[in-house]
């Protein structure tokens, strides 16, 4: 089945892409780290994630390694320190990741989460870096409602791309209005730790739809971050059955009553809740 994509800085991405956060962090699975993202990109998840943050640099590496020679074949996004996010550290960190990727350009550049510096210099910072062909286009992560409508704000501020969050099924508090948010403002989600590292509670919901569909638990809770408007999943994954199975779950088709069995078993918000992070 072809891959559902979405409009990301006006190309076209698939809705389920390649997180790396927790690779290059062992030189001992480097090369099945590769292989697993190479994989990736031969059953289309062309979307690959990373971050200066991730084994400090180790996962750009590993990322470099993985598309060499493949570059055209995909959408690189990284993510640089809060305390890198200045007129100075962004372009010194942007250099760097440049170098760990093998790549002259970053095609979307994010703020990691909020630090001390204000976000108008973030967004002067990250324009220049557009300006200049460094970066494609640039986002954030890990910022709540009340901070995007600061960070509209600011001049340039509203030539944000996408907000990065944890979103899963027990993790809806971005239901109540900060995906509502991004959505009026044709602003995609990306949703990272779709399935919370692998922790994901076996509930009878889960374990039912599962059989039905011949599927693992986890892969009906990545199909169900598939399912929502406007929300790119990126899930990590170092083996290539994993691999497979990830792909194998943007096939899955939850129905109404599947749909409507996930609401009870994992509620969705009734009121606001502060952001959460991992």
């Amino acid at each position: 089945m072809p891959m559902t994509s979405i409009s990301l800085t006006s190309r076209m991405v698939p809705t389920l892409g390649q997180g790396t956060w927790g690779m290059g962090e062992d030189r001992r699975g480097r090369d099945r780290e590769v292989r697993s993202l190479q994989l990736g990109l031969d059953l289309g998840l062309t979307l690959i994630d990373t971050a200066e943050m991730y084994g400090e640099g180790g996962a750009e590496e590993v990322v470099g390694a993985a598309i060499s020679g493949r570059r055209d074949e995909c959408f690189l996004v990284s993510k640089v320190y809060p305390q890198n996010a200045g007129r100075r550290g962004a372009p010194e960190a942007c250099e760097r990741s440049l170098r760990r990727l093998g790549v002259d350009r970053i095609d979307l550049y994010l703020l990691h989460w909020r630090g001390g510096v204000p976000l108008a210099e973030t967004v002067e910072v990250m324009e220049r870096l557009r300006d200049q062909g460094k970066i494609g286009a640039w986002g954030v992560s890990n910022l709540d409602t009340d901070d995007m409508v600061e960070l509209t704000g600011v001049p340039h501020g509203s030539n944000c791309a996408t907000n990065q969050v944890l979103y899963n099924l027990t993790r809806r508090g971005v239901e109540w209005d900060l995906l509502p948010w991004c959505r009026d403002h044709a602003m995609p989600v990306m949703a990272y730790s779709p399935i919370e590292q692998g922790r994901m509670p076996a509930k009878s919901a889960l374990k039912s739809i599962a059989g039905k569909l011949g599927a693992t638990v986890f892969q009906v809770a990545l199909a169900w971050v598939l399912h929502q408007d406007g929300v790119i999943a990126i899930p990590k994954a170092t083996d290539p059955e994993h691999v497979k199975a990830n792909r194998a779950a943007a096939d899955l088709v939850l129905d109404a009553e599947d749909l409507a069995a996930l609401d009870q078993a994992f509620p969705p918000p009734k009121g606001p809740k502060p952001l959460e992070m991992l």
